[in-house]
C-alpha cells in the first residue's frame, strides 16, 4: 500500500510539474493538510463519544447480554472451539462491537481472540505430537496412516506436515499457517454486519452532508449480504478441508 500511494503521489506531482501547474500542487498540498487535521479532530470527537458509550454499555451489562445472545451463532461458526474456551468470549465481544459500528473498540477484542486462537492451535499441536508418539508404537496400524513421533518439540511442525501429506488425521496446522478458525474470524471480522456505520456518518458530517445518517439502511443491507457470503464461503472451504 505504501508503494501504491507513494507512486500515485509521485505521478501526480510529476504530471503537475510537466504541465506547469506547480501552484495548483502547492495549493492542493496546503488545503489537504488543513482538511486532514479537521477530519482527524472530527473523527476523534465521534470515536471518543462512541467509545464512551461502549464503556457505559459494557459497565451496564449490555455488551454481555449481546455477547450471550450471539454465542450460539459463534459456536455454529466455530464448532471446533471448546465451549468454555476464552476465544469464544473474545470473538463474540468483537462481533458485538462491530455490529454497533465500534471498529476501533472491537480491535482490542479481535487481537485477544487471535491470541487465544493461537494458544488453542498450540495445544492441538502438542496433542498431535503426543498422539504421534503413541501411534508410532502401534504395530497393527497401516504404515501410511501412522503418526510419526519426534524427539524434539521443535520438529512438531515437520511431523504434522508429513502426516498431512500421508493422509493421517491432524487437528492442528503447522506454525506460521493460519488455522480454519483464524481465517473464518478474519473474514467475518472484515465483512461484519454493522447497524450503525459510525465512521461513514462522521465522514459525511465533516463534508457537509444534509442527512449523514442516510447510509444506515444501505449499510445494513450491504454488510448483511457480505456477512452471509463470508459465512457461506467459510463453511464451503471448511467442508472441502475435511
Amino acid at each position: 500500500m505504501n508503494a501504491i500511494w507513494g507512486g500515485m503521489l509521485l505521478i501526480g506531482i510529476v504530471y503537475g510539474i510537466l504541465t506547469g501547474q506547480v501552484e495548483v500542487i502547492s495549493e492542493a498540498v496546503l488545503s489537504s493538510a488543513k482538511e486532514g487535521v479537521n477530519l482527524c479532530i472530527t473523527m476523534f470527537g465521534v470515536m471518543a463519544l462512541w467509545n464512551g458509550l461502549m464503556e457505559i454499555a459494557n459497565d451496564a451489562g449490555l455488551i454481555h447480554v449481546i455477547t450471550r445472545k450471539i454465542r450460539p451463532v459463534i459456536q455454529f461458526l466455530f464448532p471446533r472451539i471448546p465451549k468454555d474456551h476464552p476465544a469464544l468470549e473474545h470473538i463474540a465481544t468483537n462481533c458485538a462491537a462491530n455490529v454497533l459500528g465500534l471498529g476501533s473498540a472491537s480491535t482490542v477484542y479481535g487481537l485477544k481472540a487471535m491470541e487465544a486462537l493461537e494458544k488453542l492451535e498450540e495445544e492441538r499441536r502438542r496433542k498431535d505430537h503426543a498422539a504421534g508418539e503413541n501411534i508410532g508404537h502401534t504395530a497393527n496400524r497401516e504404515p501410511e496412516k501412522r503418526m510419526e513421533s519426534c524427539n524434539d518439540a521443535r520438529d512438531m511442525d515437520k511431523v504434522i506436515q508429513r502426516q498431512k501429506r500421508k493422509g493421517a488425521r491432524c487437528s492442528a496446522m503447522p506454525r506460521g499457517t493460519a488455522s480454519n478458525e483464524m481465517c473464518t474470524f478474519l473474514i467475518i471480522n472484515i465483512s461484519s454486519l454493522q447497524l450503525i456505520p459510525v465512521n461513514i456518518i462522521a465522514y459525511r458530517t465533516q463534508y457537509g452532508s444534509v442527512n449523514p445518517t442516510a447510509v444506515v439502511g444501505p449499510g445494513i443491507v450491504a454488510t448483511a449480504v457480505s456477512t452471509v457470503v463470508a459465512v457461506v464461503f467459510c463453511k464451503i472451504m471448511e467442508s472441502r478441508a475435511r
